[in-house]
């Protein structure tokens, strides 16, 4: 099987999100963390409807890294945007 796969698997049986948390920061380098933490907040503007310019002076990411993020989360079955609505179902009221 495909480890990232496996992983995928195994992290949907956890129901502890503070496991979760200290897995991807103990597998996970500070830089990595850093760039996935960026990566969903570009999402989560983006879902927001904040302009790609705005984006970018904020976060500090190049126009085409979020030009990529907007793509993804406007495709047919995006899984950006399943977790996005996912998100706002349990922490946007």
């Amino acid at each position: 099987m495909d480890k990232l796969k496996e992983l995928s698997l195994s992290l949907a049986k956890i129901d502890d999100p503070f496991l979760i948390e200290r897995f991807l920061k103990s597998i996970l380098t500070p830089n990595e963390i850093e760039e996935i933490s960026t990566r969903w907040a570009l999402v989560q503007l983006l879902d927001q409807g904040m302009s790609q310019r705005k984006i970018s002076k904020k976060l500090g990411l190049s126009l085409c890294k979020i030009t990529r993020g907007s793509r993804e989360l406007k495709k047919s079955n995006s899984a950006f945007k399943e977790v996005i609505d996912i998100y706002k179902e349990l922490f946007i009221k």
